[in-house]
């Protein structure tokens, strides 16, 4: 969810000479949903419900579409693998195109150089077969395209546009290793710079890794990777709506650029969306699909919203 094997195994290559000091206590675990982070108090919560952590209290869809109509900008994060959650996701972006919005969807699955590969689906020219051969899904990306049929189901129905955010893995899997300097000048040329000065975005990105994430030089080339991949889906998205409208704050208050991602690019609006928020001033509506197997308390500070999936056994 929120890092991939390319850049855990690229750390690891050189983690022998940074290897951590055995302790006879290991550091206990840290919830990342748990927080004191972006707004104080926590929410009590149950699958099969919206909730609207701006004010703790119980919503639904409706009411976070009706929230939507003042953001250009809108994450819907995910993890990868509960199907419920891009259910939730197809709705919502069925639900914008209802309320008159022009859509325009985003996804982390899909690296800039595959943009050419994705752009017939939205022409509804190809069938599902055809779209995961044309678009390189097993290798882009992996997991089951079942799971996300519903979402590309609803973007082919309305014919919205997508657009690959991500970075190519190469860079990712380079930064990995050897941090920001293992990027080529040409390849620094295609981004911003990139942050890494964010300490509450440091706060879950350690509490993503167990609250123990590597130290050294090992931990931070992890770090930096993590910050490439966000800074580069925001910089697509700002260059997309840029390209399309002349800057993010010219975009019609009826268009809206919506990221479908891992929730770990857009925890306590932390990931891309601050990136968003810093470089254009403009705030992103964020949804965090979460699970839970009873009642579970949550901090309000995770996203503006969230929906709570049953939790599921993954071993299945």
């Amino acid at each position: 969810m929120l890092l991939s094997s390319i850049v855990v195994a690229s750390a690891l290559q050189n983690q022998k000479a940074h290897a951590p000091k055995v302790v006879a206590t290991p550091p206990a675990e840290v919830d990342p949903l748990k927080l004191n982070l972006w707004r104080a108090g926590q929410a009590t919560v149950e699958a099969n419900n919206w909730y609207d952590l701006t004010s703790g209290k119980e919503s639904s869809l409706d009411g976070f579409l009706k929230a939507s109509d003042r953001y250009q900008f809108i994450f819907l994060g995910e993890s990868h693998d509960d199907p419920v959650h891009h259910q939730i996701q197809a709705k919502v972006i069925d639900g914008l195109v209802k309320r008159g919005r022009n859509v325009t969807v985003g996804f982390e699955m899909f690296t800039r150089p595959n943009q050419p590969n994705i752009n017939a689906w939205t022409l509804g020219k190809w069938s599902d077969d055809e779209f995961i051969e044309n678009s390189n899904w097993k290798k882009e990306w992996g997991f089951p395209y079942p799971l996300y049929k519903p979402i590309f189901d609803v973007i082919k129905k309305n014919r919205l546009p997508m657009v690959a955010l991500n970075v190519p893995r190469d860079w990712v899997r380079s930064v990995g290793k050897s941090g920001l300097k293992g990027l080529t000048a040409d390849e620094q040329s295609q981004i911003p710079t990139v942050r890494t000065d964010n300490a509450s975005h440091r706060v879950v990105f350690n509490a993503m890794m167990g609250g123990h994430p590597m130290q050294g030089s090992v931990g931070e080339n992890m770090y930096a990777a993590q910050c490439l991949w966000d800074e580069g889906m925001a910089d697509t998205a700002i260059k997309y709506v840029t390209g399309r409208y002349g800057s993010a704050k010219a975009m019609p208050p009826h268009s809206v650029f919506v990221i479908v991602a891992g929730m770990g690019h857009g925890l306590y609006k932390q990931g891309i969306n601050w990136r968003i928020w810093k470089r254009t001033g403009m705030d992103t509506l964020t949804l965090i699909n979460i699970e839970a197997s009873g009642k579970e308390s949550v901090s309000r500070g995770i996203a503006d919203f969230t929906y709570v999936s049953p939790d599921f056994d993954r071993k299945q």
